[in-house]
């Protein structure tokens, strides 16, 4: 020890200066320790100090750690320090080295990411801080001396993770300007004002303003820090309180997910935000930011921040989100303007008060704490209003106001007992009704070649384990790519992270991943052995950490008036129960409708079956038409009444549920079908299928799908069908693409493959012009097998190969849509192994296409299947 101060003591005369001469031993931590101490000398700097060994090895950090990894901050190594020096706040006389004010700017617990002698030794030190301010991975990288250089320079390094912060990495050091020990400022301290720092290498109690530093001389066996009882590494503790009175942070009261709103007039509703949720303290005019894990967050919501120091003091819950241009909450949109910095237009949406004007308000009723936080943020003054928002609730029935919430795009409502108080963790006195399926997954690996992303592998946890759920294969922008590569090729591993028999083998396209990144998804829903179906990405979440993600799976809410059970018999002679008409918060009228009059078991399909068949299957039905100009068949009166519509425009009088679409070269608006819901508001106006453009999502320019309609004449056996699409399939294999088939619900099969395009890379002409080719190289090798032309006097004893359904406006009947045919049939997705002999397309119904979706594993990769056309094009030429 003595050796390793010799310098140290060498450059001070503690008889001036009240810097610990570290005569005395500091106990050893069972966590190394870290501080960092701006430093106002002949310049402004940041003395980085990390233990081991006994000391602080030092660095002079000349602007301040960043948090942006692409900022490489020059860092001088120095003298070694005490460990009593971690406790040292106050000012250095004139004359002495390092004369100036120091604070204590931040300080916590660092863990090596290997061995730390060994990475000193070879000028690359790996580490992971957890700090008040600085948490995550970094580095420090030892430049090679210059010639008359007397010291080692280095570079500190942000790595990549949920702490950093792109473009404006500087903004920590900027907005962060008290001591983390004292909550002084560098005037303050240098002025004596104010109580000294809370000790942390020695777990003392604070010093006096002017007695800055105390050593623990007299302490033969200092009392452990409290600290060092908390987690492991990488784990966040909640903040300690900062004033009396007023917590520095209060765990978060999280909703209990629900499968619909709770029935009865002691709720109140809210709708929920899908951004960031955070916790506002306000006090002595400074506001701060935490995330649900206590981390701070201000820096990254800077204008929010400045906005809200001019609340009342308090403690207030609420979410930070990006606004689409419809007003709607936009996840996707919040994590690009953190990204690139661009957070000026951010709104606070805050919802509760837990302390205001220094009364803890957490036992009070909702409906008090609402009522004064309302005063709240309106008695601030209209100066906040753009960027500070209440969220207004309302005491009505819930599910039309989830129904509300969802012709508005939003995520879904939060119920709440209005007499409840707030308490932290989940309870069922918060509960949540999404509009669509989301959920938080952990990223163990990602499928692509070098510098690609196609798709990201997922897991939850279960009984300590990631379990894997399955592939995530969408949402995956250009800018997203750009964004989200990186991160994950920062946490790029040789170990597959997952357990379970469903756990992914490496294969050449799959990178495996360190456990450490979140992913908020969209999906269908989860199969019948847990995996995720049709998974889209959002974004990352960096406010859970990943080892706190499982499984989440809404609760059943009991209804005041329960549903009446399916009935063996015809129903149609019998009235719905009171309520039972009401389908996804759509009002059915005449709910008993038959439009199907046999079911094949003796019974009818009616109205609200129908209703109710496309709200059970529709989380898997949607991302095969969201998105996409839909055609419908309306048969009001049923498959056997006077009255048949085919309508593709939306009409006078439509539903809110509905999306309307302008497509080049029809002034009148498209139907499009975007939420599950506008599913109830077609089953309402008797539409019994459902057409969608092959498109891609959101973009009828470019086709999404290429569609292979087998149409046999009427006397040719299914199994010659069969044969058919698995030649179709054979083909499409052989050109590089990949083929999926379904029935139609008639007597035909469609073989689908999935395309992806590149901007510019492909046409509806082009699309087209390679079916049609596709289809004649198949004719032309067994003509008395298969036609192209679509004359009936053409394909006697033949099978049509349709190609025309790959225009761009043509439609195909939509995966387990109804076919207004006898006894109720669906197009239903299929495994190739169920193409064979004895396929029967008459087993999937409305009555059993439910349940034996839930059994199968079909098109469950259909979202990483696409694949671009150009090169299928070359090999067919």
């Amino acid at each position: 020890m003595a050796d390793k101060l010799a310098k140290y003591r060498s450059m001070r005369d503690f008889a001036k200066t009240a810097e610990p001469a570290g005569a005395d031993r500091t106990k050893a931590s069972k966590r190394l320790r870290f501080v960092i101490q701006k430093h106002a000398a002949t310049r402004l700097h940041y003395d980085f100090r990390l233990e081991l060994d006994g000391v602080f090895l030092s660095w002079a950090v000349t602007k301040g750690p960043s948090l942006n990894p692409a900022d490489r901050r020059l860092a001088v190594q120095t003298e070694d320090h005490p460990l009593d020096y971690g406790d040292f706040e106050g000012t250095i006389p004139k004359g002495q080295y390092g004369g100036g004010t120091v604070m204590l700017w931040d300080r916590g617990y660092w863990e090596p990411e290997g061995d730390p002698r060994a990475m000193l030794k070879k000028g690359d030190l790996k580490f992971t801080l957890d700090g008040d301010r600085l948490k995550g991975s970094w580095v420090l990288v030892r430049m090679k001396r210059r010639e008359r250089e007397k010291r080692d320079n280095w570079l500190l390094i942000k790595h990549h993770d949920g702490w950093s912060l792109e473009d404006h990495g500087e903004l920590l050091v900027e907005g962060e300007l008290t001591s983390v020990a004292s909550g002084r400022t560098m005037d303050e301290i240098e002025a004596g004002k104010g109580k000294g720092p809370t000790k942390f290498m020695t777990g003392k109690g604070r010093a006096s303003g002017k007695d800055v530093w105390q050593s623990n001389r007299a302490e033969k066996e200092p009392p452990r820090p409290a600290a060092e009882k908390a987690a492991p590494p990488k784990r966040v503790s909640a903040p300690k309180p900062k004033a009396a009175g007023l917590p520095g942070f209060v765990e978060p009261q999280l909703a209990k997910s629900v499968d619909r709103p709770p029935p009865g007039a002691d709720w109140a509703h809210e709708i929920k935000f899908d951004g960031y949720r955070l916790q506002l303290r306000v006090e002595n005019g400074k506001a701060t930011l935490k995330t649900r894990k206590g981390l701070d967050w201000t820096t990254k919501f800077k204008e929010i921040a400045a906005d809200a120091s001019a609340l009342p003091e308090g403690l207030y819950d609420g979410e930070a989100c990006a606004l689409d241009h419809n007003g709607s909450p936009d996840f996707p949109a919040l994590q690009a303007a953190l990204s690139d910095g661009r957070t000026q237009n951010l709104v606070f949406f805050v919802f509760d008060a837990l302390f205001l004007d220094g009364e803890d308000l957490r036992n009070q009723p909702l409906r008090d704490r609402k009522a004064r936080l309302r005063a709240a943020v309106e008695g601030a003054g209209k100066t906040i209003a753009q960027r500070i928002r209440y969220v207004d609730h309302f005491e009505t029935a819930g599910d039309a106001v989830l129904q509300s919430a969802c012709r508005m795009s939003l995520e879904g409502i939060i119920s709440k007992r209005i007499e409840a108080p707030y308490r932290s963790g989940r309870s069922d006195t918060w509960q949540k009704s999404k509009c669509r399926a989301g959920h938080e997954v952990v990223i163990g690996g990602w499928t692509g070649e070098r510098g690609q992303l196609r798709s990201l592998l997922v897991g939850v946890n279960r009984d300590g384990r990631l379990v894997y759920v399955g592939r995530v294969g969408t949402g995956f922008g250009r800018d997203t790519v750009a964004r989200v590569l990186p991160r994950l090729e920062k946490v790029a591993s040789e170990k597959s992270p997952f357990t379970g028999p469903n756990a992914p083998k490496k294969t050449g396209d799959i990178n495996w991943a360190r456990p450490d990144l979140v992913a908020e998804i969209e999906f269908a829903g989860f199969t019948g052995d847990g995996n995720v179906r049709q998974g889209s990405f959002k974004g990352l979440r960096e406010d859970k950490p990943a080892a706190e993600v499982e499984a989440e799976v809404p609760a059943r809410t009991e209804l005041a008036e329960p549903e009446p059970k399916p009935a063996a018999k015809p129903r149609s002679a019998s009235k719905p129960k009171p309520g039972s008409n009401v389908v996804m918060g759509v009002v059915l009228s005449n709910p008993d409708k038959a439009l199907w009059p046999d079911d094949g078991k003796g019974g009818v399909v009616t109205k609200l079956d129908l209703a109710r068949y496309l709200e059970e299957v529709g989380p898997w039905m949607m991302p095969h038409i969201k998105g996409r100009p839909c055609s419908i068949i309306r048969m009001p009166d049923g498959i056997n009444g006077d009255q048949r519509f085919f309508q593709r425009h939306a009409g006078k009088g439509s539903s809110a549920l509905i999306t309307e679409v302008q497509v080049f070269g029809d002034h009148k608006p498209y139907l499009q079908l975007d939420r599950i819901e506008a599913l109830a508001a077609m089953a309402q106006i008797g539409a019994v299928e459902y057409h969608p453009w092959g498109c891609q999502p959101f973009q009828p320019e470019v086709p999404g799908r290429l569609i292979f309609d087998l149409d046999p004449d009427e006397d040719i056996p299914f199994t010659r069908v069969i044969e058919g699409a698995l030649e179709v399939k054979a083909r499409l294999e052989a050109l590089g693409l990949v083929a999926f088939c379904k029935t139609t619900g008639g007597k035909g099969l469609h073989v689908v493959t999935p395309l992806k395009a590149g901007k510019g890379e492909m046409d509806w002409k082009t699309a087209k012009k390679f079916a049609q080719d596709v289809c004649l190289a198949i004719a032309a090798d067994a003509p008395d097998k298969y036609v192209v032309n679509m004359a009936k006097a053409k394909r006697k004893g033949r099978i049509f190969l349709d190609y025309l359904r790959n225009d761009r406006m043509s439609t195909a009947v939509a995966p387990l849509s109804p076919r207004g045919r006898p006894l109720a049939p669906v197009s239903f997705p299929l495994t190739w192994d169920q193409v064979k002999p004895g396929l029967d397309p008459k087993k999937w119904t409305i009555r059993t296409a439910p349940a034996l979706l839930k059994k199968t594993k079909a098109w469950a990769d259909y979202c990483e299947a696409e694949r671009p056309l150009k090169d299928a094009i070359r090999k067919l030429k």
